[in-house]
């Protein structure tokens, strides 16, 4: 199980930094259980564990308490070389008849006792997200992850009616904040709270985005690839397969916003600003993707204004500049289209095709009229396919010569740009169209 490999990863890395020798067991027991488990608020949870069955009156006998009995009653199991999910995270159901079997078979390997604490050790390390969980095999995203457990433990006693055993958010959320530098100690991080108290009486720890997750990796590993497991556990187990995260890909949206708006400092894009930025894909399907880059970052309403047959979803609708917001969904739109094409000689294309259209729209005394101008201008911008796009220009070329220049540098471009770059440069002509008529 791969939770029990990143638990030996990590039990390697603590005794090499702390100067022990821990076992798994030893480490589960002396470090881990103490901050997870002695308490009656735990901080995770695993389906069927000990941990979360009651405790008899006579297993309390001299004054011993629940929290010990579990871990004794998980101890034994251990010994007794019981493998299942309560023993060994993320493992198949120890019936065959039961929901989680589907790992099940007759083969029945022997497992050392190690390989069981490090599972529970690991998925304390993975970080959760909407939709999953995912675990990295990076030390110093590890240990970071480790540091926040005694905040997570501290934060939990001390706030009335919040949810426990969310040890996987929290990482997500505290992982997200501290990478990103928004405080200056660990203890200082405050996650944010959900939930409605009046209603429920229980407030809980939102889990964060996928997407705002890999915003704060590659900010902090700007030059790093990571591959990560990535899976659910629940009643029912899911595996979303190894993932190839190329955070450099990632970063170029950031990077790119420091070229692109270098000469607009008043409207530049802010870290915050991107880092809000939502994706079409949601975790499992990022996932299915096969690995996470520029593609899945893709802005989730983008393909509302992308032209209709272009790519699956696509609305055509017209791009209106009404709010703060819709400047900044555009600004965005716009820096993850120009990193996908990755040619930012692209834009300035792209806006004297779009400036070239508007001035194409003035009706001239020998034309049949602004209507006529209009449309032709219209379905120049609404091309779903290069051959469409390319007639539509020559049409216009026939009616105005004067912007040749601009038309036949963008035909040039087009016929060498990747077919599925195509949609997403029409559609920055799209924008900056829309832009440029919102500012006359």
């Amino acid at each position: 199980m791969y939770t029990s490999y990143i638990g030996k990863k990590f039990l390697k890395l603590y005794n090499e930094k702390e100067g022990k020798n821990l076992s798994a067991e030893d480490f589960f027991v002396k470090i881990q259980f103490p901050i997870f488990f002695d308490d009656e608020k735990h901080l995770l949870h695993v389906h069927g564990s000990t941990f979360f069955q009651k405790v008899s009156k006579e297993d309390l006998s001299g004054a011993k308490k629940e929290s010990i009995v579990r871990l004794e009653r998980l101890q034994k199991d251990i010994n007794l070389g019981k493998k299942s999910g309560s023993t060994y995270v993320g493992y198949a159901a120890e019936k065959i008849t039961e929901v989680t079997s589907g790992q099940s078979s007759n083969i029945n390997p022997e497992i050392d006792k190690q390989e069981l604490y490090s599972s529970w050790i690991g998925e304390g390390l993975s970080l959760g997200v909407r939709g999953g969980l995912i675990l990295f095999d990076n030390e110093e995203l590890l240990w970071q992850i480790f540091r926040g457990w005694k905040v997570y433990r501290k934060y939990l006693n001390q706030t009335p009616n919040l949810k426990a055993r969310q040890v996987e958010t929290w990482n997500g959320q505290f992982i997200y904040s501290t990478f990103l530098n928004f405080y200056e100690s660990p203890y200082d991080f405050n996650p944010p709270i959900g939930g409605d108290e009046e209603e429920s009486g229980v407030l809980s720890i939102p889990t964060i985005p996928w997407i705002k997750l890999i915003f704060a990796l590659a900010k902090k590993f700007p030059k790093n690839s990571f591959i990560g497991n990535a899976y659910v556990l629940s009643k029912t187990n899911s595996s979303y397969g190894f993932i190839k995260v190329f955070l450099p890909e990632i970063r170029k949206v950031f990077e790119l916003r420091d070229e692109v708006f270098l000469d607009q400092s008043n409207t530049i894009l802010t870290d915050e600003e991107i880092n809000s930025l939502s994706s079409f894909y949601n975790f499992k399907e990022a996932c299915k993707l096969g690995t996470i880059g520029l593609k899945s970052i893709e802005p989730a309403k983008l393909r509302e204004y992308m032209p209709k047959g272009s790519v699956l979803y696509a609305q055509g609708k017209e791009y209106k500049f009404s709010n703060e917001e819709s400047y900044t969904n555009y600004k965005l739109f716009k820096i993850w289209i120009i990193a996908m094409l990755n040619k930012t000689e692209l834009l300035n294309l792209a806006s004297d095709v779009a400036k070239a259209l508007s001035e194409f729209e003035q009706p001239k005394p020998d034309d049949r009229g602004k209507k006529v101008l209009s449309t032709l201008s219209q379905e120049v911008r609404e091309s779903s396919n290069l051959r469409l796009f390319i007639d539509k220009l020559t049409e216009v070329l026939n009616h105005a010569p004067t912007n040749a220049d601009a038309f036949k540098n963008v035909v040039e471009e087009v016929l060498k740009m990747p077919s599925d770059n195509f949609p997403l440069f029409v559609t920055l002509i799209r924008f900056e169209y829309a832009y440029l008529k919102s500012n006359k």
